[in-house]
């Protein structure tokens, strides 16, 4: 806006006029990188570059628009028909799903738990929920199937990391229990005949050559616990599981042939296989000194093919080659944390496939796969070699050895390994083993798939409904996603429409005004409203210049494509520029240019009267006030500020405010200045210009206040001159000064912090400092209702340079004389006789008749400070305090009970620990740990940073144990708790035990602990011994306890 234009207000404004003001001239921009405001003719930055995008609104990205469109179910899909599906990790359920994905794996184990009859399952409820999973892995179209029925049916804790192991023992003997009930012998015995064999335990008599009775029995087991400790592959574990034990000594074995004690050997001998050999490794070992289990993470090795003939007590007729047919992994260092996965081979296509919860991978022909990621490598380390094994075999009394070619991996993490019988046998009608069983003779069997397994009728149904139902879930995505980003196209293309024939050239008709506003929020928002140019219409139904930096002009093609659609109101052309207010315009420019140079006229005439420059004052107004005004900045108009120019020198009385008092200086100010602030003042508060009344020069100051102020300035000169005595009553008191004490003189006792807040009021230099209470009324605080006795002790006495004096102390008693005891009761409302007395004694130690006494305090030698004399020189002798009345020690004993257990109960206060580098610790840092005993006593700044280590508060109670105080100290300093070694003051903290508290190792609230690192034991993670700690804490021996897999249940582990 140009004033030269303005001005004209008394004229004609031209058609050129217009074009300056409303900057028509201003020619179409382009490639600006933000909207210009003073050009209506840029439409520049409304939309993003083509590539571009933005954070919201139609221009985000379009993976940003479907991401809002909730999940995508088509993601969920399974990849293909060949690809098997993973199980949802319900949060600590990693264990579980590896099993049952190992389960589900082997094809007659399946076909086993499908052939029960419905009536079964409907009354074995985990059979049940077991068959249902097995159905939604087998013909589901998720790419993982959601495990929560069948844990919660195993009432499982599913934020409880388990054993896999144990898991699988127990749910196999449920399984068993369950399939008993079942008249189809398929599933009846599907576990036995899958996963069963037999050893006995032989013992062997060294004399008489005879087996034991018990070594003709057999035991069933599931799986054989190998060792894995010292040994690195499976054939060195399964010659230690079968190694012949020696019993000698006092384990000699009592032989009933013999009739005596005797040498004996004792081993284990695998009678019979199953089809299904599994194998448990044990890698957790308990270590007894530390009573802790740990993970054994030594490399083991495992063959591709496992040849078992030559393993059996009996040498069978048929050949028993396992082949590799699942690993469980476990990944970490913990025992009770870490994570399961497990590689498992689909006999169907020889493919190995890894299963790690929801995600399941193709490994190739491979169990870990064919070209292994070096992040595997790190856990899992796969060795391909090429080895000759020969294989002894017995026949008769000839011996031959077979060479083959076998294929050998390698595992930190293996947990447990599963071989399947080659050439395994189909079960028989009558529990045996036969091939090719015809499937279809069970009745309800139907859909086959494409392994041969068939899922039952009923379960088929409902596999099929689930599968349609997210199938049309997952077209009914697709399409409103199709229309969603067909919308947003839509409208893009629509934008960049319309804004492309936006653009008017300079001086060119007709054209619209629009709202910029509008337009910005129509090119951003997938759903505009109608247009709304209300903003930019000024009270004329025009459009103003002051709205100039707010509007567009816009080509009539252009609105009139916006306005066929949208609709909305008013419409403002080219013609629609109000001439009313561009005259208004010029009228205010005008006297804001009128009012600035009045203003600045008077600044100089202001500096002169507070400068004391002017005599023809006729009207007074506030000095600060004027100060102030004539430091603002000239405005084009008045302010807030401006008003107010006499309520600091206005009394409450409506008059003169006297001078003497606060911010009441005042300055006089002729009469023409005078009605410039005045008019300021009621334009901006008509009902209250002045902040007061009009007070011109006959004004004369109220008496009242006067008067009020001479009594305040009486009262404060009286005030200051009983101060200014007490402090010479009280010289050395008041400046704090050590007062010698004498033998037999009598003394009396004050609250020390009642001296100190005396001190403060007293002293010249503080600031309404708060007034002490009355001396009667602070004696009798010290006395106890019940005695009437001293319920303080007197203060402690030290010995220095041959005097007496007592010990500084910002708590208990002071010890003051005679003369400020009377000086006091006269100054501060006491009497004389409640007055508490102290006189101090020297005794030999020959004189026992103190010897009981309770009014009476020893000073003995292992009182005092290093350098302390005592102050005898006739010979060994005591100090002792008496006071009147005496002292109640079973008031005070009562108190200091009850702050020790204040003292020894207390929860959630800090401690300041420092973490200190070097074999010693600094002397400074010692004695400031000494002097934190005290509970009350806050950390200075000073402790919280040292120079010969860091610091840190931490949050305990005395209840917190010394063992979680080092967890603590571990997180906080990185030092592994082995290593520390903590002190308190030059006191060693014991950490034997480290299940003792803080109350028992003596440390309270505001202690300053230090700890040294030793250095001894090697650094290790926190976080591995930290989760350790609190699954033994919450879950010590726990195991399945609770859960349906614990019902009635034996060991069925050899």
């Amino acid at each position: 806006m140009k004033v030269s234009v303005l001005m004209k207000y008394g004229g004609v404004v031209t058609g050129d006029d217009i074009n300056q003001l409303y900057m028509i001239w201003k020619p179409v921009c382009s490639g600006c990188r933000v909207n210009t405001k003073d050009n209506p003719n840029c439409f520049c930055a409304l939309v993003p570059p083509p590539n571009g995008a933005r954070k919201s609104g139609l221009w985000e990205k379009m993976s940003d628009f479907v991401e809002s469109l909730g999940p995508d179910p088509n993601k969920d899909l399974r990849a293909s028909a060949d690809s098997p599906a993973g199980l949802t990790n319900l949060g600590a359920t990693c264990y579980a799903n590896g099993i049952l994905q190992c389960l589900y794996m082997n094809k007659l184990f399946r076909e086993g738990i499908f052939s029960a009859e419905p009536d079964v399952l409907r009354q074995q409820p985990v059979l049940d929920q077991l068959a249902r999973l097995f159905a939604q892995l087998q013909a589901s179209k998720l790419a993982f199937i959601d495990s929560s029925p069948f844990v919660k049916t195993l009432e499982l804790d599913n934020g409880v990391q388990q054993d896999s192991h144990e898991f699988l023992t127990l749910l196999l003997s449920l399984l068993e229990r369950c399939l008993s009930h079942s008249k189809v012998s398929k599933a009846r015995t599907i576990v036995q005949d899958l996963f069963r064999g037999s050893v006995s335990h032989v013992t062997t008599c060294s004399q008489c050559g005879r087996d034991s009775e018990a070594s003709s029995k057999t035991e069933d087991f599931y799986e054989l616990e190998l060792n894995v400790k010292g040994l690195k592959s499976l054939d060195e574990s399964l010659d230690d599981y079968l190694t012949v034990e020696e019993l000698h000594g006092d384990n000699q074995y009592f032989c009933e042939s013999c009739n005596t004690r005797v040498d004996a050997t004792r081993s284990i001998k695998l009678c019979t296989l199953p089809d299904v050999l599994n194998f448990q490794l044990k890698r957790c070992v308990f270590l007894p000194k530390t009573t802790t289990k740990k993970k054994i993470t030594s490399a083991f090795s495992f063959p591709a093919q496992l040849d078992m003939r030559h393993r059996l007590s009996e040498l069978s007729q048929f050949d028993l080659v396992y082949d590799l047919s699942a690993v469980l992994i476990h990944k970490g260092s913990g025992v009770n944390s870490g994570h399961y996965i497990a590689h498992i081979k689909d006999k169907n296509t020889g493919q190995w496939w890894e299963f790690d919860d929801e995600l399941v991978t193709n490994l190739g022909n491979h169990p870990f796969g064919e070209e292994p990621s070096s992040s595997t490598i790190k856990s899992i380390v796969t060795d391909a070699i090429q080895s000759e094994v020969s294989i002894a075999e017995s026949n008769g009394n000839k011996t031959h050895s077979q060479s083959s070619l076998m294929e050998i991996f390698s595992s930190c993490d293996a947990y447990m390994l599963m071989y399947h019988l080659k050439h395994a046998k189909n079960v028989s009608e009558n529990g045996g083993i036969a091939c090719g069983a015809n499937h279809k003779e069970i009745e309800g069997i139907v859909a086959t798939a494409r392994d041969g397994t068939s899922l039952p009728s009923h379960l088929y149904d409902e596999i099929h409904n689930l599968n349609a139902s997210y199938l049309d879930a997952c077209q009914q995505y697709s399409h409103r996603k199709e229309l969603e980003l067909s919308r947003i196209t839509d409208r893009r293309k629509e934008v960049r429409s319309v804004l492309a024939e936006a653009s008017v050239p300079p001086l060119e008709r007709p054209f619209y005004w629009i709202s910029s506003d509008w337009l910005r929020q129509w090119a951003d928002n997938i759903i505009p409203t109608s247009i709304d140019n209300t903003f930019i219409q000024c009270s004329h139904g025009k459009v103003p210049v002051s709205k100039v930096t707010s509007i567009k002009r816009l080509s009539a093609k252009a609105w009139d494509k916006l306005f066929s659609k949208y609709g909305g109101m008013p419409t403002l052309s080219h013609d629609d520029h109000c001439r009313d207010c561009l005259i208004h315009g010029a009228q205010t420019v005008v006297s804001a240019d009128t009012y600035r140079g009045r203003r600045e006229s008077l600044k100089p005439l202001a500096r002169d009267i507070l400068d004391g420059n002017c005599l023809d004052g006729k009207y007074f107004i506030s000095r600060p006030w004027l100060l102030q005004w004539w430091k603002r900045k000239v405005l084009d108009a008045p302010s807030e500020a401006d008003a107010g120019l006499t309520a600091a020198i206005s009394c409450p009385h409506g008059l003169l405010m006297p001078e003497q008092a606060p911010g009441a200086k005042r300055v006089l100010i002729p009469e023409t200045f005078w009605l410039f602030l005045y008019e300021d003042a009621i334009s901006v508060k008509p009902d209250d210009p002045l902040g007061g009344p009009t007070l011109p020069l006959s004004s004369i100051e109220c008496s009242q206040c006067i008067n009020e102020l001479s009594e305040a300035a009486c009262l404060e000169d009286s005030l200051r001159l009983v101060k200014q005595k007490q402090r010479q009553n009280h010289e050395k008191l008041f400046q704090a000064k050590s007062m010698p004490l004498s033998v037999d003189c009598k003394y009396f006792l004050l609250p020390s912090s009642w001296i100190l807040k005396w001190r403060n009021y007293i002293s010249p230099t503080f600031k309404n400092p708060d007034k002490p209470e009355t001396l009667d009324g602070v004696i009798d605080s010290l006395m106890c209702e019940k005695h009437s006795q001293l319920v303080e002790r007197p203060p402690q006495l030290v010995f220095r340079r041959g005097a007496i004096n007592q010990r500084e102390s910002s708590a208990g008693l002071t010890i003051i004389s005679e003369n400020d005891w009377i000086c006091f009761c006269e100054e501060w409302g006491g009497t004389v006789t409640k007055g508490i007395s102290a006189t101090i004694y020297h005794i030999n130690d020959s004189d026992n008749f103190l010897t009981g006494s309770d009014d009476k305090m020893l000073i003995c030698e292992d009182q005092l400070h290093t350098g302390d004399k005592v102050n005898n020189e006739n010979g060994t002798g005591q100090i002792l305090i008496k006071t009147c009345p005496e002292v109640c020690e079973s008031c005070i004993g009562e108190k200091e009970s009850c702050d020790l257990m204040h003292k020894l109960n207390y929860c959630n206060e800090d401690i300041c620990v420092i973490l200190v580098r070097g074999k010693e610790v600094p002397k400074s840092i010692l004695e400031a740990s000494k002097g934190l005993i005290e509970t009350d006593r806050r950390v200075s700044k000073r402790s919280r940073k040292t120079k010969n280590g860091s610091s840190v508060s931490l949050k305990v109670s005395a209840s917190t144990s010394l063992y979680q105080l080092k967890m603590m100290i571990w997180e906080s300093f990185g030092v592994v708790k082995e290593n520390q070694i903590l002190h308190k003051g030059d006191r060693i903290i014991d950490n034997d035990d480290e299940s003792a508290t803080l109350a028992d190792a003596n440390i309270f609230a505001g202690d300053q602990i230090i700890v040294r690192d030793s250095e001894i034991h090697e650094n290790r993670d926190i976080a591995d011994e930290l989760c350790s700690d609190k699954m033994d804490l919450q879950h010590t021996e726990e195991g399945f306890r609770g859960t349906l897999l614990t019902t009635n249940i034996s060991s069925q582990v050899v």
